[in-house]
């Protein structure tokens, strides 16, 4: 009996650490944002077909 109580105490202690260590670095509360960032909101990264890319830096002389 006193092994069992052990157990469910090691639990219940583990279990408490745990919850309290998700909540660190928490700044306030979680919310969702209202509506995802539309692709105009986003910088681009395409490249225009045809164009030329900028030569690579070089470390030697």
């Amino acid at each position: 009996m006193l092994k069992r109580t052990r157990i469910l105490a090691s639990g219940l202690f583990l279990a408490a650490g745990a919850v309290v260590l998700a909540g660190c670095g928490q700044k306030g509360p979680l919310i969702l944002p209202h509506a995802p960032a539309s692709a105009a909101s986003m910088p681009s990264t395409s490249v225009t077909p045809g164009a030329p890319l900028a030569p690579a830096a070089s470390n030697t002389p």
